[in-house]
């Protein structure tokens, strides 16, 4: 797909948007394909930065949730609204249409702005909303199984392991993320095991990128 079609993009980079369940590994992936030169936009800490104290989408959470959405210090109490979004998939969903438009103009702007080969957009939640990401070339999903996944969320977290499956199961299913993957890391082992195959994945992207140089 051309920049000429989304003019408001104009970009002249690849741009590959990676995602991957809860403790998949995302963002040993990300820093890897970093470290090899790739532009890294971040999903969530855009949405962090988009509401601090101040700005128009934090006074939006507020007319919606109520004053009890902040803290004593005027910020985002993030854990009483994680909880609650977890408990309540209508609250959720009004949580991301405050967040979500905000955070793919961020994405959009830093696209434009990527003067790397290719750019990373890291979207935990891309399975729920790809369609809004047409000017994304590659899909790159990093993949664990579900015994692996847990295992590690209830380490990386301190959490029981009902806990555990409760988070896993809150999210899109494997098969799901799986199905608009272009190009799949399978996670499942020791982290240096993903350096070969994304070896090869920055060599795919890199000639995708210097084509759309041309």
């Amino acid at each position: 797909m051309s920049s000429a079609e989304h003019p408001a993009v104009a970009r002249r980079v690849a741009v590959v948007a990676l995602t991957g369940g809860i403790a998949s590994g995302k963002g040993a992936v990300s820093e890897r394909l970093e470290a090899r030169g790739a532009a890294l936009l971040d999903a969530d800490r855009i949405a962090r930065d988009l509401v601090r104290p101040g700005l128009p989408a934090l006074a939006e959470i507020v007319d919606v949730f109520g004053a009890h959405a902040l803290l004593s210090s005027g910020d985002l109490d993030r854990a009483g609204m994680r909880e609650r979004i977890f408990a309540d998939p209508v609250a959720r969903s009004r949580l991301e249409s405050i967040l979500h438009p905000r955070v793919r103009a961020a994405l959009r702007d830093g696209v434009r702005d990527c003067t790397a080969t290719y750019c990373v957009l890291v979207i935990p939640l891309l399975t729920d909303v790809r369609q809004d990401y047409d000017f994304v070339d590659r899909v790159l999903v990093v993949d664990v199984s579900p015994s692996v996944q847990k295992h590690r969320l209830m380490l990386r977290d301190r959490c029981a392991s009902e806990a555990a499956s409760a988070m896993i199961a809150a999210q899109a299913p494997r098969a799901a993320r799986l199905a608009i993957a272009d190009d799949v890391i399978d996670n499942d082992g020791d982290r240096s095991m993903l350096d070969a195959p994304l070896a090869r994945l920055h060599e795919l992207y890199v000639q995708i990128g210097t084509r759309a140089t041309a």
